[in-house]
């Protein structure tokens, strides 16, 4: 069956894990273990267990700046499965996009649907049990050449919706979410390059991933 964002809970004594690109790796000390960074993992680790304390959740981040789904699979093994998550979460597809368009090194829609497919299934593979939430990539429309972005960007957001699906992971819906805000405050507020969020990016993001997870702030 697959999950739906109410139903999923992050159990007690639990180790999450967040996996993806620059704005997962937030900054992270590498060589501290359980360094979350400045962005969103680290409000969530931080609210989360302050509420929590005796729940025992253990946060970890191996988000990698500039990470592709392809360089996931290469880390895959090291990054996620031996750490065995009770809960994952995936946050990637952007930089496919933005190295289209500063390097002219393109990562076709079926490559990356192909890519994240076989991520997804050796994750499922050796941690049936572990819960996954997916985060769609987004863009928000500044600086002003990001507005090309959309027809490379828009696909794989639709890819990773319909993955989500397939393996019966949570959808936690970043692209729409930074819309919605975006038509609140200007784009900039959120993000300085529509791409890496400012704090209060982060923090939309925060709130989002502890929603998906049952945990609803005042």
């Amino acid at each position: 069956m697959t999950q739906t964002l109410e139903r999923l809970e992050i159990p007690a004594g639990a180790t999450a894990l967040f996996q993806g690109d620059s704005v997962t790796d937030a900054g992270r000390v590498r060589a501290l273990p359980d360094d979350l960074g400045v962005g969103y993992p680290l409000l969530v680790g931080s609210w989360y267990s302050a509420v929590f304390p005796e729940r025992g959740v253990r946060f970890l981040n191996r988000g990698v700046s500039g990470d592709r789904v392809v360089n996931l699979l290469e880390r895959w093994e090291r990054d996620c499965l031996a750490l065995r998550p009770d809960v994952l979460s995936i946050q990637i597809g952007v930089n496919e996009t933005w190295r289209a368009f500063d390097a002219s090194d393109p990562t076709p829609a079926p490559a990356f649907e192909r890519q994240y497919h076989e991520l997804l299934e050796r994750t499922r593979t050796a941690l049936p049990e572990t819960r996954i939430a997916l985060m769609e990539p987004f863009v928000l429309p500044f600086p002003p050449d990001r507005e090309a972005w959309r027809a490379d960007l828009d696909p794989k957001i639709q890819i990773v919706r319909r993955l989500a699906r397939d393996f019966g992971c949570a959808l936690i819906p970043l692209d729409a979410l930074f819309a919605e805000a975006a038509a609140r405050r200007e784009p900039v507020f959120w993000s300085l390059d529509g791409v890496h969020p400012t704090p209060a990016g982060h923090g939309l993001i925060a709130r989002a991933w502890l929603r998906a997870f049952g945990v609803t702030l005042a």
